[in-house]
């Protein structure tokens, strides 16, 4: 019998032309040709490899890295807009991520000079790598790694309020979730001279990349603090001599009215939605409203902000 004709069970039989039925050479071989090298096993969803680095990187994420008194962890800009919104308004970034052989349109030509007018690395990686490091986000074959927020200690506020030779004049925001707000208000507080803004770390915005873009910049002059909890570092700050006037629509002092805004002050502003929790109200010494035309009309934290430390500010100049 010849070799490759036997009948028995597992044997090939060789067809004409040399081309086998089983095994994987020949024409594995030539299907994968012009693919590329196989990508490594972690690369390759579905693989068990693949779902384990997903993992790894998911925990990483969302496990809260803590730096000096605190911080943020790293996130992440992607999209062509976003990127280039992100570099012109001057937010931290560690890296530049372009993906491979990227079209270059106006904006990614401008993202690059604004990146290297700041001396930004730019990294090139596969459209893969940049999926995996965005978490999948719609980035238009561009990135940026913005590092982590440092908060700074509640009680270097006071220090540099001492530094400056002038009465403490801090900002804490309560349950404000808007990260937009939360920018705005820091806008304001450089604008208007406070010492530095505090902000709890549970149900509460950020410094992410969002509110830095909405500082206008003033995230690098004004100090963010992060406390664990918001009523006792109030109580804190009392002890040191500050007052507390907290924002509310029931208030009864008039903005304008607020004689101790002279003195040193923490000024309170809650959400819009609910304003002031009842534990931070009751530890205000002062509620004050801001007079509108009408009672169903609502300001949003930034705004409110705003207008109050312009009233505050305004009164501590003629005074002195």
């Amino acid at each position: 019998m010849m070799a490759g004709n036997s009948k028995r069970q597992g044997a090939i039989r060789k067809k004409p032309g040399g081309n086998p039925t089983a095994g994987s050479g020949g024409r594995r071989r030539r299907a994968l040709e012009g693919r590329g090298p196989t990508p490594k096993a972690a690369e390759r969803e579905g693989h068990k490899a693949h779902r384990q680095s997903r993992s790894a990187d998911n925990l990483r994420r969302q496990a809260p890295s803590r730096g000096r008194a605190g911080a943020s962890t790293a996130e992440w800009v992607a999209g062509r807009n976003s990127v280039v919104e992100a570099l012109r308004a001057g937010i931290p970034v560690t890296t530049v991520y372009v993906a491979e052989q990227i079209e270059r349109d106006d904006r990614i030509r401008e993202a690059f000079r604004l990146a290297a007018d700041r001396g930004l690395s730019i990294l090139e990686v596969t459209r893969h790598e940049l999926d995996r490091r965005t978490d999948r986000a719609v980035h238009q074959g561009i990135a940026l790694k913005v590092p982590a927020y440092e908060y700074a200690d509640p009680r270097d506020l006071l220090e540099r309020a001492r530094a400056a030779a002038e009465p403490p004049l801090l900002v804490a925001l309560d349950s404000v979730t808007d990260p937009r707000n939360l920018g705005a208000v820091v806008r304001s507080a450089g604008a208007f001279g406070v010492h530095g803004v505090v902000i709890p770390e549970r149900r509460a915005a950020r410094m992410t990349a969002s509110a830095w873009k909405s500082s206008a910049g003033a995230a690098s002059r004004v100090p963010v603090a992060q406390v664990t909890n918001l009523t006792r570092q109030l109580v804190d700050y009392q002890a040191e001599g500050l007052m507390v006037a907290g924002l509310d629509a029931q208030g009864t002092v008039d903005l304008a009215d607020l004689e101790i805004a002279t003195e040193p002050l923490v000024l309170v502003v809650g959400s819009e939605g609910k304003g002031l929790s009842r534990l931070v109200r009751e530890t205000c010494d002062v509620l004050v409203r801001i007079p509108m035309a009408s009672s169903t009309e609502s300001l949003n934290a930034g705004v409110a902000a705003g207008i109050a430390l312009y009233v505050i500010k305004r009164r501590r100049s003629t005074r002195r």
